[in-house]
């Protein structure tokens, strides 16, 4: 796997954790719309059939996802925010949650005070017990927006759980219990993903139609069909070394 394949770590490597217990509530941060399909979905569908809320924060409108040169952005990134939209619903059913955006410009993403102020706002106000988002210490990781949204999520949860940080949002401090990294660097965690997680998070994927030939290499339905392949022979990949069908696989910090 390439360290610049959606959402799929290496292979993990010395002692490994799995099967964290179902959370009542996550909030998943992803960089662009498709993201956190990419890195967590079949966690988040599990999650979600077990009752917990799923909330979803997008950090960039998604207006570069097109090989085409003469596209029109302000509508492709309209187009992303509804597939986001539709691509939540579609993975986690009557668990989804609010699906929130900061429209920050697709590979412009920067790590200041102002937006950690306001990722800390939508974890104080969410009160997530567990957060996902990108490892910012991934090696090799090309793209700008994947470093940038790992790094203001995990200012982000120091900010949010520290009651001097933001005080004027008025909004109560909170700590996550955990934070879940995908895209992982070193992979200490596994989650299971079953036929049913793997179908959902397939299908949220598909909700993505504006990405089929840029990011999933599929212009036709045969290639869409090749892209499935790929994504359930790599979580098939990510499990067999732990006895799984097929698993995704994360840095778990709990010491927030």
């Amino acid at each position: 796997m390439s360290a610049n394949t959606p959402g799929q770590p290496p292979t993990a490597t010395g002692e490994v954790g799995s099967s964290f217990p179902c959370p009542p509530s996550a909030l998943a941060v992803g960089a662009h719309p498709d993201d956190i399909e990419f890195g967590a979905g079949g966690t988040l569908a599990k999650w979600a059939r077990q009752g917990c809320a799923v909330h979803h924060l997008i950090c960039t409108d998604g207006s570069k996802g097109t090989w085409d040169p003469t596209a029109d952005l302000v509508s492709l990134a309209a187009t992303r925010r509804a597939e986001q939209q539709a691509a939540a619903r579609v993975l986690c059913g009557p668990s989804a949650g609010s699906v929130e955006f900061l429209d920050q410009v697709d590979g412009e993403l920067r790590v200041t005070p102002d937006l950690c102020r306001r990722v800390v706002e939508v974890i104080r106000r969410l009160r997530p017990a567990v957060v996902l988002g990108h490892d910012p210490w991934k090696r090799y990781r090309l793209h700008p927006d994947h470093r940038a949204a790992g790094q203001l999520l995990c200012d982000a949860v120091v900010a949010a759980r520290d009651p001097h940080f933001f005080p004027d949002l008025g909004v109560a401090h909170h700590r996550p219990g955990a934070l879940l990294l995908f895209e992982a660097d070193q992979v200490n965690h596994v989650e299971a993903v079953s036929a049913d997680d793997l179908a959902a998070k397939l299908a949220a994927l598909h909700a993505h139609r504006s990405q089929f030939e840029s990011t999933m290499l599929a212009s036709d339905e045969a290639q869409l069909a090749d892209f499935d392949r790929r994504i359930s022979d790599g979580l098939a990949v990510l499990g067999a070394p732990y006895g799984l069908a097929a698993a995704e696989a994360f840095h778990l910090m709990t010491d927030l």
